[in-house]
């Protein structure tokens, strides 16, 4: 059973839970426990190494994940690229989601508001 890890800080959006179960084979989607949630969604600006802050997360993969797993990986810049390469390490396969931006404006009388909308297409592995 193909399980997708969420190192992710949002809710996946009903196409993308669609797209992880056809083209990634995904069965199962997981979570990561609250407080490792906590630790990926709220990575320390100041830190100048996140080496020893990102270990319980990379504690947790090694238990959990299996080889050709998924792992939807998306988030601080440094924090990302170490997770990614590490989930390949242990056989799994790392990817992110790429979108599409459609952008409406919006006059109301002398003011004129833009909208992002964000659609997701595919996920593209890193």
């Amino acid at each position: 059973m193909k399980k997708l890890f969420l190192l992710f800080s949002h809710t996946l959006t009903t196409a993308q839970l669609e797209d992880a179960k056809d083209t990634l084979g995904v069965e199962t989607f997981v979570e990561l426990p609250e407080g490792l949630q906590e630790l990926w969604s709220n990575v320390p600006a100041e830190l100048e190494c996140l080496s020893d802050y990102l270990q319980p997360i990379r504690d947790y993969m090694i238990e959990h994940i299996e080889v050709d797993d998924v792992a939807l990986v998306q988030g601080d810049f440094g924090a990302t690229c170490s997770m990614a390469s590490f989930v390949k390490s242990l056989g799994g396969v790392a990817v992110y989601a790429t979108t599409k931006r459609n952008v409406e404006e919006i006059q109301d009388g002398d003011t004129i508001v833009k909208r992002s909308v964000f659609q997701h297409v595919i996920f593209r592995q890193y």
